[in-house]
């Protein structure tokens, strides 16, 4: 399959939108990062999804819309409670989950009762949704387990061949996936950190619970209710350890690996000097939300040059940090060691 890759101007979108109709696929930006889009309602073109990117088919899709309108159609209800979320964060990086309607196919919600919902505030997004004149669902658009995209080059290098084209809309602003939070459950509660923090959520809702899958493993045999619960995700192709300590016990515990060509230290810009490995950065040590705008860069970076072994420096959890730290934390399949 050749890929085409499509400029951010009407001719194009109109293009985009036209591919979507007819059953195909598509990456498309999001201010989160790029997602691979397919027509929501077509179960058919969403299985194709799954097929391009390796991706388990018990991982459920988010389904994204252009105006608030839409939501209607595709759950069985919307109570107060999702209504005052959206007013407050949407069109945003939020992702809301309720029962599902009729219409969402089970390749949708990967046979869950729960379909969820975003709005993304990115406009070229919103037009590309008008352009297909259907909802979409779009998971990030990268092989299933590594970083995901947050430019077009970086999609090109996962789907090229697999998909029918790639919208190139720029680099993402926040550059981590939506904040997912559930309303299905008795208490609502947030199945993934991301741009819209617990703090704001709490703001609207009062109380809600934060599932112990953020900080943690899935346990096992519990069925995954949002995208990025399950399995280690975001990950380069190094072996990541995260090393939680301040920075000159940092230095000091890789001190001994020196030597080593193809080990590497993630971490906070300016401590390159300090650090004697081979470094690359992903914004600075306190500012969260330059580091989830460079975390899945940096993470392709360290394969671009060759990394097989890398120790990061641990992220704050607080804030959007919870994001940060929550994508950090997967693409080192829990390997942690606290100094």
């Amino acid at each position: 399959m050749k890929t085409v890759l499509l400029k951010n101007t009407d001719e194009d979108i109109s293009r985009a939108g036209q591919i979507l109709r007819s059953g195909g696929l598509v990456a498309i930006p999001t201010e989160t990062v790029y997602g691979l889009a397919a027509n929501a309602l077509n179960g058919c073109a969403v299985a194709k999804i799954f097929e391009a990117k390796g991706r388990p088919q018990d991982n459920p899709l988010i389904v994204h819309i252009s105006e608030l309108s839409q939501w209607e159609r595709l759950v069985s209800g919307i109570p107060p409670q999702a209504m005052a979320l959206a007013e407050a964060y949407w069109p945003g990086p939020l992702t809301i989950i309720l029962p599902k309607s009729g219409i969402i196919p089970d390749e949708v919600s990967a046979g869950l009762d729960t379909v969820a919902v975003r709005f993304p505030s990115m406009r070229t997004t919103r037009k590309i949704i008008d352009a297909a004149g259907v909802p979409l669902a779009a998971p990030s658009a990268n092989l299933s387990g590594s970083p995901s995209p947050t430019c077009a080059r970086h999609t090109m290098d996962d789907m090229c061949g697999r998909i029918d084209a790639v919208l190139d809309g720029g680099e993402c602003n926040f550059g981590v996936e939506s904040t997912v939070i559930t309303l299905a459950a008795e208490v609502p509660r947030l199945l993934r950190p991301g741009a819209v923090t617990p703090e704001e959520l709490r703001e609207v809702l009062g109380e809600i619970e934060i599932d112990e899958a953020v900080m943690g493993r899935l346990k096992d045999g519990v069925k995954a209710a949002s995208p990025g619960m399950k399995y280690k995700h975001y990950s380069p192709k190094a072996e990541v350890t995260i090393i939680k300590s301040n920075l000159d016990k940092f230095c000091d515990f890789v001190e001994n690996m020196k030597n080593e060509e193809d080990t590497f230290a993630l971490c906070f810009d300016g401590e390159e000097k300090k650090i004697r490995l081979k470094c690359v950065s992903y914004g600075c040590e306190g500012d969260s939300l330059t580091q989830s705008h460079r975390l899945f860069t940096a993470l392709r970076e360290l394969d671009e040059r060759g990394a097989k072994t890398v120790y990061a420096r641990c992220p704050s959890a607080d804030g959007v940090g919870m994001a940060v730290y929550n994508r950090l934390l997967r693409a080192a399949g829990f390997s942690v060691i606290e100094l």
